[in-house]
């Protein structure tokens, strides 16, 4: 179910969701009175979505971390748009473009947490000390059902706390969210090791390819600019791309770019002709094409729609 953010919570910039209060108050639509200033928010997939049958493109500047047991859901995560599984585990660092079309019937756990809240425990930067949370590695684990029930019982316990009265609540719940990061490292070095093992040269190319576009998508549009930086033809470039995403080189490039689109229209007041010098159309009336080519809707109606 689409929604019109209300006008006074717009941005002039890039801030989509700024804090915890306002991603619950306008995401899932929980009033329920927080602190505007909290750091964590934890939860269960049933309660979060209750009103929540999508999620407009948006960045937060937080970090979140979700289990899905049941039901579908889908992600856009960058140029990536996938359908979940169960026991799926997904890692969205914070200012990461993300998206979802559908999701019905979920049952699972999820986890908002600002990096800043584990600085008591002299925790390094994230991606230092987790590599998950990289902008360039997979965010996607496939859990089996013995890793998933470790990590259910970490959500558990960081939900049963959050819930408690205690004078040490905030000491006990670093330290449960340092738990639950750790059991995602092991799980995710293995993975990775398994992928890097199993990952053939074309793959690798094709997975190349597609984070220099999450990367570079408003500055550079051109395959052949791509297929340049990776030592490759464009023809080739093209082949593995196709074989690998079933999509070509170009319509990568613009999926990412129709969703930043989207974001610019839901999440700033910029007018039509700002947001496409910003993306570095040639003019508006460009922008516009673009839109309404993938669309159906001008660049207006969208922003109405969304």
């Amino acid at each position: 179910m689409s929604r019109h953010t209300p006008s006074a919570s717009r941005k002039k910039e890039i801030l989509n969701i700024a804090t915890l209060e306002m991603f619950e108050r306008l995401i899932n639509l929980d009033f329920k009175q927080y602190a505007f200033d909290m750091m964590v928010m934890p939860g269960t997939l049933e309660d979060k979505h209750k009103n929540c049958q999508s999620i407009p493109a948006l960045r937060r500047q937080f970090n979140l971390i979700y289990l899905l047991l049941e039901g579908e859901h889908d992600v856009k995560l960058g140029a990536d748009h996938l359908q979940l599984n169960p026991n799926d585990l997904v890692i969205v660092p914070e200012n990461t473009l993300y998206a979802s079309d559908h999701i019905k019937n979920c049952r699972g756990y999820c986890i908002h947490f600002k990096s800043e809240f584990l600085k008591s425990l002299h925790v390094k930067s994230l991606t230092d000390e987790f590599p998950y949370f990289h902008f360039d590695a997979p965010h996607i684990i496939n859990l089996n059902p013995d890793e998933s029930e470790l990590i259910q019982e970490s959500f558990k316990n960081i939900i049963d706390e959050y819930n408690r009265s205690s004078s040490e609540k905030n000491a006990l719940l670093c330290n449960l969210i340092l738990i639950l990061l750790l059991r995602v490292r092991e799980f995710y070095k293995s993975r990775i090791k398994e992928q890097k093992k199993s990952l053939n040269r074309q793959e690798q190319l094709a997975n190349s390819f597609k984070l220099l576009v999450e990367k570079n998508f408003i500055e550079t549009r051109a395959v052949n600019e791509y297929a340049k930086q990776l030592c490759i033809s464009p023809r080739h470039l093209s082949e593995v791309v196709n074989e690998i995403f079933s999509r070509s080189p170009l319509q990568i490039i613009h999926d990412i770019l129709l969703l930043e689109s989207k974001v610019q229209l839901k999440a700033t007041d910029k007018t039509i002709s700002e947001i496409a010098y910003y993306l570095k159309f040639d003019d508006p009336p460009h922008f516009t094409n673009f839109i309404k080519k993938r669309t159906g809707l001008s660049p207006q109606e969208l922003r109405r729609k969304l």
